[in-house]
């Protein structure tokens, strides 16, 4: 099982957010740490490190996996629009 660690940057945007996105977004950061990468995982290419995004309905979430240390690193969440700038 793996650990789930924030940005300030996401824990800023479930902080301004409201509780039943807030829910529903956590619900689906929940399940990472038990599989960290379900069935709809991508990978966003051109970046240095490997990240990966989940899709949950128009936001995404994109993260890191470090498994030396079992982390999963939450590092943005935002509208999809918004999200790959």
């Amino acid at each position: 099982m793996f650990s789930i660690e924030f940005s300030n940057s996401a824990k800023k945007f479930l902080k301004k957010s409201d509780p039943g996105l807030v829910k529903r977004l956590m619900g689906r950061i929940e399940e990472l740490a038990k599989d960290p990468f379900p069935k709809d995982v991508k990978r966003i290419v051109n970046q240095k490190d490997k990240v990966f995004r989940i899709r949950i309905g128009d936001y995404r979430v994109q993260y890191s996996v470090f498994f030396g240390i079992n982390l999963i690193f939450i590092s943005d969440i935002d509208k999809r629009e918004r999200a790959y700038q």
